[in-house]
């Protein structure tokens, strides 16, 4: 059995997770490296490798999640040294949301994905920040038509955004941005908080698959509230933003379908924005709500409002109905009808 709390961790231990940060300061497989510095940098971490009077489920955690974030390193040594650390994963009831945790056996044999899959994963960016949600899904088009000065300004405008919500101290723990460009469709940012959202480069290019980037989204976004609901995080009911300055190349009637069953399960809230040439007429069969058409490229005005929105909702209980400033308001960034 681990020892209770306030037990001291052997030195060993607390070597052999020294030597995971070391493995992970060097991690470059699928790009992320910067990712893997960052987390083995985590103050939270460098607590928890200073400390000789920890409690044994926070060295098991954090090696677990170590564990799942390299689970098939290309470099023995890093496999090496993550086996090492599964060493630490003990059966220990104080880290177990549900089943067992496993403890690891080898040393330097490679971790096969069937070990990994029996153990439950603790996500660090929940254990780094529990606080409740705010997930904003925004699905974005970067078709042909968008080229020019339209994606520049929507860019700034995702710049503005990020800063804005930065600049909210609540904001920045609980909102979550995610972006899906379509033209074609394909997830630019995972959910992320402010603090590591990067603003996006984005190009223009292609059609208009709408529908398919709407059905994507949702499923996505469905995906999330999962991982919210295992690992214990409450979240606000999630917003989903459409920017679109044409009419869909693809079927989108179970796009629609899905979108209005949401608005009315309150799974998701769902707002349309059309930019000059946009189809108003299909926005609004797309969308319970009246769509919304973009004063001239006014990104900037759209996304400070955005940013302020879900900063209020921010600040509320999960269950409360929080007022919204009216966009298309005269001196407001867009208009109806």
């Amino acid at each position: 059995m681990p020892p209770g709390p306030g037990a001291k961790v052997a030195p060993d231990r607390v070597s052999r997770l020294s030597e995971v940060t070391d493995a992970l300061k060097t991690f470059d497989s699928h790009g992320s490296k910067s990712r893997g510095a960052s987390l083995a940098a985590s103050p939270r971490w460098r607590r928890i490798l200073a400390s000789t009077h920890i409690r044994e489920h926070k060295i098991s955690l954090y090696a677990h999640n170590l564990i799942s974030f390299i689970p098939h390193h290309p470099h023995r040594r890093a496999r090496h040294n993550l086996a090492l650390a599964g060493e630490v994963v003990e059966e220990n009831p104080s880290c177990k949301p549900e089943g067992r945790v496993k403890r690891l056996q080898g040393f330097g044999g490679a971790l096969g994905m069937s070990e990994l899959e029996q153990l439950p994963y603790f996500p660090t960016e929940f254990a780094e920040n529990p606080e409740p949600r705010c997930p904003c899904l925004l699905l974005l088009d970067t078709s042909g038509s968008m080229a020019g000065a339209p994606i520049r300004e929507l860019t700034d405008g995702l710049s503005l955004f990020k800063s804005s919500l930065m600049a909210d101290s609540m904001a920045m723990k609980r909102v979550e941005i995610a972006v899906i460009a379509f033209g074609p469709v394909r997830i630019i940012s995972d959910f992320q908080t402010a603090d590591i959202f990067q603003t996006p480069d984005l190009t223009a290019s292609g059609d208009t698959p709408m529908g398919a980037a709407i059905e994507k989204g949702l499923e996505y976004l469905s995906q999330r509230k999962q991982v919210y609901k295992q690992n214990g995080i409450s979240y606000y009911r999630p917003w989903v933003f459409l920017i679109t300055d044409g009419a869909p190349t693809d079927a989108w009637a179970v796009a629609a379908q899905r979108v209005r069953e949401g608005e009315a399960s309150k799974a998701h809230m769902f707002f349309a924005v059309g930019v000059e040439n946009a189809s108003m007429d299909t926005l609004k069969q797309i969308s319970t709500r009246e769509p919304l058409k973009l004063k001239a490229l006014r990104f900037s005005d759209l996304f400070l409002w955005l940013s302020n929105s879900l900063g209020s909702v921010s600040r509320s209980s999960t269950s409360d109905q929080v007022p919204l400033e009216n966009p298309a308001a005269p001196n407001g960034w867009a208009t109806t009808g």
